[in-house]
């Protein structure tokens, strides 16, 4: 066993012999580079019977076919690799070869510009725009693409030998292969911004953003560099500097429509949808038919309210490219939507239809298992929700077993003692209030009523606690012991304070002044013991909903990132149970801090509820926290249309439908069920 490792990360991956598959797949490169192109492709046509979605098979059967003139085939070949490897920079530089065959410039330029955006050190390609600009009579872009070839000839052998693995997909090889350089020969930019591409792709964002804010510092005309900087602090909700640099870029290159898209994209990170909008749709207008734009567009008129519109851009999207999941899916995650049909029949074609990748195809089964449930199908409905949960689950890395050792560390050092020992220490500001729990157990809705009041803030599902943790966690290695949340017993007072002024001064750009704000990342509860310490007179709600329901409310949604736990049965009662027993020690270890909102409480009794929760805040009542569906705010969860609607008991038993195939969740929960029962 070998472990990719970055610092702060586990990640491992297991060293095995190469399939039978796999060695079939050298043995037709060799014939290849032997130029017996009829050999090769025959032999990959055959082995492409057993692997018919393997995509160095792919690749390889279209640069047969274009050794061998077959320049259609080809072209067919690739859409097929696109459709399921859309990622795979060598396809676009093979499409590009194609159209060069064919003498087409423009479509050529096409392929081998996207080829080089996604991996600039492809010698081919730009050699091939070199050539290609010159005859055009772009001599300027032609001299930009020749000082590129003559950069990468300058490039140590081993930079190169790392971007060409990465380009296909020998991640763990080029990690090596990088490190050993850079340990003996020092910063690289290029290197070090290999790495951090490296990270973005296994999900290790804290040290892609390390590598490239230092790769910056060092080449900081570099626009290319500064744009994948600008892209790791937009993943990491970093928005402010995110458009700080993105700033820079624009002022050099105001014209450019990716930094214009993510301009735009930033803005949505700040709630700036007035601004965002017109920003998607002057680019949409510049190039009509990108179905990723209709649904950034789509996105931002959902958050705020105006559902109709953003009907018709989800639609639109879904038109543009019709095997496009993530709109489907999007329409049904509106919650409120029908879909005809016409429409079901088309994601029945489009989830069975070869050509779909995976990303696409498991969209398209949580739409299905939607659209079937409001039909009341539900047999059928639940087979589309097991099969898009087992897609999701196959590309999916999340191990249990990191969360579940730091919340038995959180029980074993936070104690009530631990607590009372540090009793004043922190931030005396009252303004936060924190929504914890599951998602899908009715924290929107909680979030909605206390944003209706005309002293509270309603921002979104913050990311800054977390951050935080990774601060106070440190450069962990794998086999190092866990740094937190041990490190919380040796902090002084004055750093706790530090850090909840942090938090204070990070989450101010998403508010308006109000004297109160709320934080409704789901996650948090992980870390009440952080909270508590950095924000003392903080408010915290756990919002808790009847077991199955909750469970199974995860399992059918599909969430834009994150949440890893949701896609299999065993893990998301698991994680339910680890939540609970969580939740019982802060109750002991932090008696009254938190309020429990069960969301069957409030649906059975909403005026009650209102006024616990308010009285909880130290709020005076107000009748607008009661009639929350008439409040205009921007809901940035799944459950926007939802909380915009007066509260009905249509969801409390919904899961009901579904009892016959919920033998292995109830099972799984246990006791746990029994109790709430």
């Amino acid at each position: 066993m070998s472990a990719f490792f970055f610092e702060g990360s586990t990640h491992v991956i297991l060293d095995s012999p190469p399939s039978r598959i796999d060695a079939e797949i050298r043995r037709i490169r060799a014939i290849l580079e032997r130029n017996d192109f009829a050999s090769a492709l025959q032999a990959a046509l055959e082995l492409r019977e057993e692997a018919p979605e393997n995509r160095n098979l792919l690749y390889l059967i279209a640069v047969a076919q274009r050794y061998l003139q077959r320049i259609p085939d080809a072209l067919a070949t690739l859409g097929r690799l696109e459709d399921l490897h859309p990622d795979y920079p060598r396809l676009y530089q093979e499409r590009g070869h194609c159209h060069v065959v064919l003498r087409a410039a423009a479509p050529a330029i096409e392929a081998f510009e996207q080829a080089v955006k996604m991996s600039p050190a492809l010698p081919a390609s730009w050699n091939a725009l070199v050539a290609l600009y010159r005859i055009t009579g772009r001599a300027e872009a032609a001299r930009k693409a020749a000082v590129e070839v003559e950069n990468l000839a300058k490039l140590p052998p081993e930079i190169v030998t790392a971007f060409s693995m990465f380009a296909d997909d020998e991640i763990y090889e080029a990690e090596q292969l990088l490190r050993r350089y850079l340990l003996v020969h020092g910063n690289h930019v290029e290197g070090m911004r290999l790495l951090a591409q490296i990270g973005v792709k296994m999900d290790v964002y804290d040290d892609a953003e390390i590598l490239l804010e230092n790769a910056v510092t060092l080449a900081p005309d570099y626009d290319a560099l500064r744009y994948d900087y600008a892209l790791i602090l937009l993943r990491r909700h970093k928005h402010v500097r995110a458009r700080e640099e993105m700033e820079k870029l624009l002022k050099k290159d105001p014209d450019n429509r990716d930094y214009r898209t993510t301009h735009a994209t930033i803005c949505t990170g700040f709630g700036d949808y007035e601004r965002a909008l017109p920003l998607y749709r002057e680019i949409l207008d510049e190039t009509p038919g990108r179905p990723e734009l209709h649904l950034s567009i789509a996105h931002a008129l959902k958050t705020v309210g105006r559902t109709g519109e953003a009907i018709d851009s989800y639609r639109a999207a879904a038109a543009a490219r019709p095997h496009f999941g993530d709109a489907y899916w999007s329409l049904a995650n509106l919650k409120t939507y029908r879909f005809s049909d016409s429409e079901i029949e088309q994601m029945r074609a489009q989830e069975t239809a070869p050509r779909v990748g995976l990303e696409d195809r498991y969209h398209l089964c949580f739409a299905l298992g939607k659209a079937l449930e409001d039909l009341g199908k539900y047999a059928e409905s639940f087979q589309y929700y097991e099969r898009g949960n087992a897609l999701k689950k196959n590309e999916s890395r999340y191990r249990p077993e990191p969360l579940e050792r730091n919340a038995r560390l959180q029980a074993e050092v936070c104690t009530r003692d631990f607590f009372a020992a540090r009793q004043g220490v922190g931030c005396d500001s009252p303004a936060p209030i924190f929504i914890v729990g599951l998602p899908r157990a009715g924290s929107t809705l909680l979030e909605q009523i206390l944003a209706s009041h005309s002293q509270v803030e309603g921002t979104m599902e913050l990311a800054d606690i977390l951050r935080l943790v990774q601060e106070l966690q440190g450069r962990e290695t794998q086999d190092s012991p866990p740094r937190y949340p041990a490190i919380l017993a040796d902090l002084e007072p004055k750093e706790f304070r530090r850090l909840g002024e942090k938090y204070l001064a990070d989450t101010r750009v998403y508010r308006t002044g109000k004297p109160f704000f709320i934080d409704k990342m789901p996650n948090n509860f992980r870390h009440i013991s952080l909270i508590h310490l950095i924000l003392p007179n903080a408010k915290i709600i756990d919002a808790r909903r009847e077991p199955l329901a909750c469970c199974f409310s995860n399992y059918k949604q599909l969430f834009a990132s994150g949440q890893q736990f949701t896609y299999s049965v065993e893990d998301i009662t698991r994680y339910y149970r680890m939540y609970v027993d969580l939740m019982a020690h802060w109750d002991l270890a932090l008696p009254g801090k938190m309020l429990r909102v069960h969301h069957e409480d409030v649906v059975a009794d909403l005026q009650s509820s209102v006024s616990r929760i308010l009285e909880f805040c130290h709020l005076d009542f107000e009748q607008a926290c009661v009639d929350f569906h008439k409040t205009e705010r921007r809901v940035h969860t799944a459950s926007s249309e939802q909380v915009r609607q007066p509260i009905n008991r249509d969801g409390i038993d919904q899961w009901r439908n579904f009892e016959p195939w919920l033998g292995p969740m109830r099972r799984a929960l246990g006791p746990l069920v029994a109790a709430d029962e």
